[in-house]
């Protein structure tokens, strides 16, 4: 009897075409790899996402992945996961671009007029083209004066869930996972954010203020990329589990760290310097993809 080591996980894209041609084309992905593999498991059909477990050592492993990706690019996210602890039990997420569609501070700066100036210094930083603290402290340098209304207005007008992450939570959080928003962006937005979606707690940056309007400064230490790899492992420590328990998914930077950290990194439409060290990455689909990745199957989905 073949003991199988890992799965490999594709879930396609709303318009990737029929189910049966898709289920074939992963199927045959794998066979030329030379690797033993199982039947084909329907986990979800909205988007359709597919499992096959498979027989193989870590380099043979590898190579079902970077096959499988070739032959569904564009049409498929897709992972190869080991089987032992595949249910995470630390979910650890970044917030602007991953949990909500935006990114906080250049929705911000709209309401100072500089959203152009701010959103491309922003780009360049989740690059990772400059130094995150210095890059966070310049552009909320430049909002100085802003009415502390605009923070509601921001959020209420302008702020909404990425589609999938308040189900990835739920699920999570119902199979006993314990969920935590950690974000180089702002506590009065990460506050508001993590009860919408479900998390249990939620860590970020202070954003200065006199009473009336923000001061243009950021309270200190300003949580970056080594403090988001730090939240990790107080994390885990804390429940007294390892890092491979935890599943970490970010779009930029200054959360490849965290990524490259945990059991289960995952690149979140996520900048090319985060994508290729990431463990798997969502492009295609939505939030959802991260519990396929785990084995869950949308009957298990919680809403």
């Amino acid at each position: 009897m073949t003991e199988f080591t890992h799965a490999a996980v594709a879930a396609f894209a709303g318009t990737a075409g029929n189910d049966e041609a898709l289920t074939d084309k992963l199927e045959a992905a794998i066979a030329s790899t030379g690797v033993v593999f199982g039947a084909s498991v329907v986990l979800g059909r909205a988007p359709l996402a597919i499992e096959i477990r498979i027989a193989a050592d870590a380099a043979q492993a590898a190579r079902v992945r970077t096959t499988i990706a070739d032959a569904l690019a564009e049409v498929a996210d897709t992972a190869v996961v080991p089987l032992p602890d595949r249910r995470k039990r630390l979910l650890i997420s970044d917030m602007d671009s991953t949990i909500i569609e935006q990114e906080c501070l250049d929705e911000l700066a709209d309401f100072a007029g500089l959203k152009a100036e701010i959103s491309a210094i922003t780009e360049r930083a989740m690059q990772g083209e400059l130094n995150f603290e210095e890059a966070l402290t310049e552009r909320v340098s430049m909002l100085k004066g802003l009415d502390l209304s605009a923070l509601a207005r921001c959020y209420s007008e302008r702020i909404t869930l990425t589609p999938g992450a308040e189900t990835l939570v739920k699920t999570m959080t119902a199979n006993g996972a314990r969920c935590v928003l950690v974000s180089g962006g702002f506590t009065y937005f990460t506050e508001r954010v993590a009860k919408a979606a479900g998390f249990q707690t939620h860590r970020g940056n202070t954003l200065l203020d006199d009473g009336a309007a923000l001061t243009g400064k950021v309270g200190r230490p300003i949580l970056g990329r080594e403090a988001k790899l730090n939240a990790l492992m107080e994390e885990t420590a804390a429940m007294d589990v390892q890092a491979a328990d935890a599943i970490a998914i970010g779009d930029g930077a200054n959360d490849l760290a965290m990524i490259t950290a945990a059991g289960l990194g995952v690149a979140f439409r996520a900048k090319p310097i985060v994508a290729e060290d990431a463990d798997a990455a969502i492009t295609y689909t939505d939030l959802r993809t991260a519990l396929y990745f785990q084995g869950y199957s949308e009957t298990e989905f919680a809403t």
